[in-house]
């Protein structure tokens, strides 16, 4: 709302470190905050994005990957994402 007013990042920033301290967000954070409502984003959530999740390390992952290496302990981690599906750095 402070930026709909044209109050500079940096005053806004001051108010929020001045009530939260060292929990309020950075310089940097309150800055990109005021471009995007400047630019029309006027919700606080992200946005959904297309491509992979943010993890794929879920139980059944983790599961699933221990399985196929149980079954065939020389499988090389290609083969393992080929089977699965997940990233490498996942695997």
């Amino acid at each position: 709302m402070r930026a709909a007013l044209n109050i500079e990042a940096r005053v806004i920033y001051e108010e929020l470190y001045s009530v939260h301290g060292d929990q309020a967000p950075c310089l940097r954070t309150v800055e990109l905050w005021c471009k995007r409502f400047r630019e029309g984003q006027e919700e606080l959530e992200n946005e959904a994005r297309l491509g992979r999740p943010i993890t794929e390390t879920t139980t059944e992952n983790i599961e699933q990957v221990h399985l196929i290496i149980e079954d065939d302990p020389c499988i090389t981690i290609e083969e393992v994402q080929d089977q699965t599906g997940l990233s490498y750095g996942t695997t």
